[in-house]
């Protein structure tokens, strides 16, 4: 019985994540997700509540699909420029198929008091696999990142990423290329600039910089 609830479970969320790429988030109907998936609508509300809650199913799907893309790309990098680089083209080539309704889905996020915004409690699960995948590729990069950044650095990373999603959002050029372009040219420019914090006077203005981050964070 519990075998066949997830694959009902699987189901209902395989046809939304369809449907939120072939029609948009605000044309799908948890109605409309029941009969593409074969269950009465009770059924569908009984896995997911809500539309929110598939979007939560989605963000934590995307982020399984960016952490196995990355680790791919990332055992050919070993610089921290290259290994930033090819972790954001992974998670925009794992986006991609979502570009058409991206609009709908910040639409949605961007309000405050939003369930499904990636700051959200509901979202933890989605953040947390994110920041592992950041934790990965400045971990990994030789010569190491400054012991002194590495904690701090997955967050502020992501949050970069979270400002380039946006920038990817309505980003019409073909296929999105000025965002490939916008990455391939601030991956080089982070790296650098962390490579400053070396320097005693920049390394006390990136003291400053962690600074504010933790106390804005707590």
């Amino acid at each position: 019985m519990a075998a066949k609830s997830e694959q009902t479970r699987q189901r209902v969320a395989e046809v939304a994540l369809r449907m939120f790429r072939e029609i948009g988030f605000e044309k799908t109907t948890m109605r409309g997700i029941a009969a593409e998936a074969g269950v009465s609508v009770g059924n569908a509300y009984y896995y997911f509540a809500s539309k929110d809650d598939l979007v939560h199913e989605l963000y934590v799907r995307v982020q399984a699909e960016h952490a196995a893309s990355a680790a791919e790309a990332l055992g050919e990098a070993s610089g921290l420029a290259d290994r930033l680089r090819a972790t954001l083209h992974a998670g925009l080539d794992v986006m991609a198929p979502y570009h058409r309704f991206g609009a709908d889905f910040v639409a949605t996020a961007i309000r405050p008091t939003s369930p499904v915004s990636p700051f959200s409690a509901k979202s933890a699960p989605a953040r947390e696999a994110a920041l592992e995948i950041f934790r990965l590729a400045v971990d990994g990069a030789r010569p190491a990142v400054p012991k002194k950044l590495r904690n701090d650095l997955p967050e502020l990373l992501w949050l970069c990423y979270m400002g380039i999603t946006l920038f990817w959002v309505y980003d019409t050029s073909a296929e999105q290329q000025r965002t490939r372009k916008l990455v391939d040219g601030a991956a080089p420019l982070i790296a650098r600039g962390l490579s400053l914090a070396r320097i005693p006077g920049v390394s006390k203005v990136l003291d400053d910089v962690l600074s504010l981050s933790r106390s804005v964070r707590d």
